[in-house]
């Protein structure tokens, strides 16, 4: 695991609502690190990963997992960050070196880069069968679309957002996010006032570019109502592949498709070997014909 975010979580005194505020500049930094990401491509994936992290964290048990997935017609095409229970988080964009003009404003266009899509969200709590849900993009610019989410596939109204600050020199120079979820039977002044400060999260990487904390962000999300902090989290990037998982992975094809795949080899006067590549942490994992016979013996 690379360097740890914070992840801060509370809950009104008047069981209203529960919020969450993750610092996530070094998931953000690590992504970029491994998938060479453009400006946009990282504000994008960094915007998911920071999202994923902090749904993560409603995940009630170890081993319990959250994929995000968001597809669109953009030249992004794809991003995807799978989050464990404790918010550790890891992701890839099908596309890192995309680059399209800002917007008119000056900012990154996150949403020109995913274009017009779906978002699915795909929980796997170990029943049979994993939850998911899925909804049309409303926006492209990720914090609405998990608005919306929670709203349609989970009926329960929440605020999002999310931010993601890149520097000259292409790494992340503050990144961060923001989730409320309102509980059954919210009480009506508090709705009214989580409405009122949600217009002072419209920057929430501006936020900690200033050196704020996450506690001095969340007095911010919950100004005006008591509350009660009840844990603090560290999350990192973490990629748990592994060489036997990926061995799985390829004899799960079968073995007339390994076969085809080493008389590739052979016709074009390569070695007859399979490399396997991580689409989260880029690692690369090779196999021989020796290998692939031992892993279908077992």
């Amino acid at each position: 695991m690379q360097k740890n975010s914070t992840i801060l979580r509370a809950m009104t005194r008047d069981g209203s609502a529960r919020a969450f505020v993750i610092n996530s500049t070094d998931i953000v930094n690590s992504a970029i690190g491994y998938h060479h990401t453009t400006p946009t491509a990282s504000a994008l994936l960094g915007r998911t990963l920071t999202a994923a992290s902090m749904m993560g964290t409603l995940l009630k048990d170890k081993g319990n997992t959250l994929t995000l997935n968001i597809r669109g017609d953009g030249p992004a095409k794809n991003v995807i960050a799978v989050s464990d229970y404790a918010g550790n988080v890891k992701g890839y964009i099908a596309e890192p070196n995309i680059d399209i003009p800002k917007k008119s404003n000056g900012k990154l266009d996150v949403s020109g880069a995913i274009g017009h899509g779906t978002l699915s969200v795909v929980k796997d709590i170990g029943l049979k069968e994993p939850y998911s849900g899925m909804i049309n993009l409303v926006s492209g610019e990720i914090a609405e679309d998990i608005t919306q989410y929670f709203a349609a596939s989970e009926q329960t109204p929440s605020l999002c957002a999310l931010g993601v600050l890149i520097d000259r020199d292409y790494t992340c120079k503050a990144a961060g996010g923001v989730l409320v979820s309102l509980l059954p039977f919210a009480a009506e002044e508090t709705i009214a006032q989580l409405e009122k400060n949600a217009e002072k999260l419209s920057n929430i990487s501006r936020l900690f570019d200033e050196g704020l904390s996450c506690e001095q962000v969340m007095d911010i999300v919950l100004e005006g109502i008591e509350y009660d902090i009840f844990d603090e989290i560290e999350a990192g990037y973490a990629c748990d592949c592994s060489r036997e998982r990926c061995g799985r992975a390829l004899i799960s094809i079968g073995r007339d498709e390994v076969e085809g795949i080493f008389a590739e080899c052979r016709n074009e006067g390569k070695p007859e070997e399979i490399q396997i590549e991580c689409h989260f942490c880029d690692k690369k994992y090779l196999f021989t014909r020796a290998d692939t016979e031992k892993m279908f013996k077992k």
